[in-house]
């Protein structure tokens, strides 16, 4: 399968990164968007820009800056002298894959200003709606020690997100690697493009079309139902997490070449889209994914 071309050609560039790779390329097939929450110089923009280059989309980058307008994302409507009217000029949200760096230094107001194209695909200024470039998936990074200005993603917010992930540190091996070779930043404009937009929307399209079994149904609802009983928890999973639960395990199995999802794909993918939709009861907050697992080791995978 040609996906796994992704994996071959990316490796020299995103060394010990496969499993980010992975769901972020789970999250894109699945029509979602990504969090990551890591430190900074661990290779987010680098895992965003590769993933770009080589699907053949365009990338944008935004600084997320506590100064920062909701018009330096979406764009405005700026006054031509020469046609006597109002010119809308897009702003970098504009893009196929779009990097929010820092997106919990931006302002609640700016922060919001990424609701409408994260759910709708567009964007409206001034009362006229602008469609984004197909396919559109938003990336954005958070830093997960509290600095001073910084603004905590609100649960509407968060829940716009399929999955919040960390990439983490390289092995040691891997870590000597890197310092040998130094920064290969400088190269990814010769990684090549193998896929097209047109490629990922219809890749989009078929990964619909996976078969999710009465089984698997039911595996999932008695997840939602441990989550809503869990001593735990303020709160379980909502229904629309349920959904995009199933999204990402469809994306799963088609990346792995199947044409149906197995439980396995749900238990693999909880850790990464449950826990930023869960409320969490307070003495929990630092236990979030040890709690996902014990909640999964309760209820019986469906053979």
């Amino acid at each position: 399968m040609r996906l796994f071309q992704i994996f071959e050609t990316l490796r020299k560039y995103l060394s010990g990164k496969e499993s980010a790779l992975e769901l972020t390329l789970i999250t894109l097939l699945a029509r979602g968007h990504l969090l990551i929450e890591d430190l900074p110089g661990v290779g987010k923009t680098t895992l965003a820009l590769s993933l770009a280059k080589i699907l053949g989309l365009s990338f944008s980058r935004i600084q997320g800056t506590s100064d920062l307008l909701p018009s330096d994302i979406t764009g405005a409507s700026i006054y031509n002298k020469k046609l006597e009217s109002f010119e809308f000029h897009p702003g970098p949200i504009f893009a196929h894959i779009v990097l929010v760096d820092e997106i919990n230094r931006m302002s609640p107001k700016t922060q919001s200003a990424l609701l409408e194209p994260m759910e709708e695909g567009q964007v409206t200024v001034d009362g006229v709606s602008y469609p984004l470039p197909r396919p559109f998936f938003l990336i954005a990074t958070q830093n997960p020690i509290e600095y001073y200005g910084t603004f905590p993603l609100p649960e509407a917010q968060l829940d716009r997100f399929l999955m919040k992930i960390s990439i983490g540190y390289p092995p040691r091996d891997l870590e000597r690697e890197i310092l040998k070779r130094g920064s290969l930043k400088e190269e990814l404009s010769e990684i090549p493009s193998l896929f097209s937009p047109e490629e990922i929307l219809r890749l989009q399209e078929e990964v619909k079309e996976v078969y999710v079994s009465e089984k698997v149904l039911d595996y999932v609802l008695d997840i939602v139902s441990e989550t809503r009983k869990s001593p735990f928890l303020r709160y379980g999973l909502s229904t629309r997490g349920a959904l995009l639960l199933l999204e990402a395990s469809k994306a799963r199995a088609y990346l792995y070449e199947r044409d149906y999802v197995l439980p396995e794909d749900i238990k693999a993918l909880s850790s990464f889209v449950l826990p930023h939709r869960l409320g969490f009861k307070e003495e929990y907050e630092g236990e979030k994914d040890l709690l996902i697992i014990k909640i999964l080791e309760e209820i019986k995978i469906p053979l």
